[in-house]
């Protein structure tokens, strides 16, 4: 082989290994991708089900307050006995538009008579990331004991007449860049207030 051919030779493997680094980095970040959206997409679905599973144990405060007291696009606050420790909780779900995390906050009564509860919430924690719900694109929607037969008055204006309530659809939109595709993964679900029915 003369010099010019070795060369050349090198050059033809050098350009190769190019390639063939640029298909392994790029697979790499799309596997990588895949496996962080999955998570993302599993751990919001879980939010989602505990959050729903929570919805349904809806009951008075220890305070004597209705069972739903703040019902907003991206903030919802009920009384529940959130740990089965015969105690009522309140608690608070919310969108935090500022780190695109959903919320759980939970506020135990106080040991007073009559009891009373903080005005914020005791502890918080993140229940899922990478939420990315937009203004036209609520958290919550709310639906009273007409629908789905009435869908002119359904979904419910927000901030919604709290006695209204009877059904809460939640949705989470989930992206881990939202930059770049793929598209939004939706999880969503509905839960019936039955605690609420005939509530008076």
């Amino acid at each position: 082989m003369t010099l010019i051919e070795m060369l050349v030779a090198i050059a033809v493997m050098l350009i190769a290994m190019q390639g063939f680094t640029y298909i392994f980095v790029t697979s790499w970040d799309n596997n990588k991708s895949i496996i962080e959206t999955g998570l993302a997409s599993a751990t919001a679905s879980r939010s989602v089900n505990q959050t729903i599973i929570q919805l349904r144990a809806i009951k008075q405060g220890d305070n004597g307050d209705y069972p739903i007291e703040e019902a907003d696009d991206f903030d919802l606050t009920i009384y529940t006995d959130i740990d089965d420790d015969g105690v009522t909780e309140r608690v608070h779900y919310y969108l935090d538009l500022a780190t695109d995390e959903f919320k759980r906050g939970i506020t135990d009564p106080g040991a007073t008579v009559p009891v009373t509860y903080a005005a914020s919430d005791t502890t918080t924690a993140v229940m899922a990331e990478y939420i990315v719900n937009e203004s036209d694109d609520p958290v919550f929607s709310y639906y009273n004991d007409d629908y789905p037969s009435d869908t002119t008055n359904n979904p419910l204006a927000t901030p919604a007449s709290l006695g209204s309530i009877q059904l809460i659809r939640m949705k989470l939109r989930v992206n881990i860049d939202p930059v770049h595709a793929p598209e939004n993964i939706n999880v969503e679900s509905f839960v019936d207030l039955r605690n609420l029915h005939g509530y008076e």
